[in-house]
């Protein structure tokens, strides 16, 4: 079985989803890995340590591969460079792209989605969504810290004691907590903030402090340890909550997410109105719609006094580490679809049937 790298088209990424580590590995189990020309580069991967790792560096990994292993969801132009019959492996977000699932199934594609890897406890070392979530929530801190006109730790100095940064984190899934310990370790005072009754012992573990609301919901936890969407009554509440204390704070970052529904509104225009000036919010959720009503997906702005940054595709800025965690999470996946070299799939396995989304010619999506 020949397993295929392609280089990564979307505008900004650096990632790639295999390493030269990682294809050795594979190659070391008999597998051909065969990498397109250049696509490590932007992780500072040359073709060369592919080479010298047993991969194979060819001008198109689409076109002749047996099983595809890329970050974004194909484009139409490169679900028609898949071969009929070949395996695919990427982030693909189904219930939000239904036309590509059903290209994918008219092409013959076996395809297996990275984002429905079901959250179980035997499935940890191929997250992909928490691997890459928790560099988003590390390189967030890092993005508020340049924006802020403070110093994030207290400082005692000739000229004075400087007190640390208030930091609020909403959201303390993996990106949540990640950035929690990131802004903890950069010395500021750090308090989080989730739905969840069940991350409040998480959170105090960080040696950060959890705000506690009360909006009516005991605790809004849904299907595989995500965050259920609130009604509108506790949605107001919640927003009505956050504005009384979003102005104590220099710093807050959100990472509140909804899979398959935009992203939760925390923060209205008048809460930030409300913020002190200089403040940062960094909003990891821009490019689902946003926690923040003022947030500008791919932008930086400056409104009310506050710099609202929206980054999108964060963990593609540290593409080092991010690829080599995605690496793993993709052999790690392997190692349960591909037996003796070849692809051997059971679907009686929940890893198998939660992220299979197309296979001999069928949507296997419910």
């Amino acid at each position: 079985m020949k397993i295929g790298i392609p280089k990564e088209t979307v505008a900004g990424e650096r990632r790639v989803a295999l390493t030269p580590d990682a294809a050795g590995a594979l190659a070391k189990a008999k597998l051909e890995v065969i990498v397109e020309a250049g696509a490590g580069s932007g992780a500072w991967f040359a073709d060369a340590d592919y080479e010298k790792a047993g991969a194979r560096i060819v001008p198109d990994a689409l076109a002749e591969a047996d099983l595809v292993a890329k970050f974004h969801k194909p484009t139409s132009a490169e679900v028609a460079r898949l071969r009929e019959g070949s395996v695919l492996i990427s982030f693909m977000y189904a219930a939000t792209n239904p036309d590509l699932v059903q290209q994918l199934a008219a092409r013959q594609v076996t395809s297996f989605a990275m984002d429905a890897v079901p959250r179980i406890s035997r499935a940890q070392s191929m997250d992909a969504l928490s691997s890459q979530a928790g560099v988003a929530g590390y390189k967030a801190v890092l993005v508020a810290a340049e924006a802020l006109p403070k110093f994030f730790p207290m400082l005692t100095t000739a000229a004075g004691t400087i007190r640390p940064a208030q930091v609020l984190v909403l959201g303390a899934g993996v990106a949540g907590l990640q950035a929690i310990a990131t802004a903890r370790r950069l010395g500021a005072a750090v308090w989080g903030y989730d739905v969840r009754a069940a991350v409040k012992e998480q959170v105090e573990s960080l040696g950060a402090k959890f705000l506690e609301f009360d909006i009516g919901v005991k605790d809004a936890e849904g299907a595989g340890g995500y965050a259920k969407e609130l009604s509108a009554e506790a949605k107001q509440k919640q927003q009505e909550a956050l504005a009384a204390r979003t102005k104590d704070f220099d710093v807050v970052i959100t990472t509140a997410l909804i899979p398959g529904r935009p992203a939760p509104r925390l923060i209205n225009k008048e809460t930030v109105a409300g913020m002190r000036p200089g403040s940062v919010i960094v909003d990891l959720a821009a490019e689902t719609g946003g926690n923040c009503e003022l947030t500008k997906p791919g932008e930086m702005t400056v409104q009310h006094g506050v710099t609202i940054c929206g980054p999108i595709n964060l963990a593609a800025t540290m593409p080092v580490h991010a690829s080599q965690m995605y690496a793993r999470n993709v052999t790690e996946l392997l190692k349960v679809l591909v037996k003796d070299g070849q692809l051997k799939l059971d679907f009686n396995d929940e890893i198998v049937k939660g992220a299979c989304m197309t296979h001999d010619g069928k949507v296997m999506t419910k």
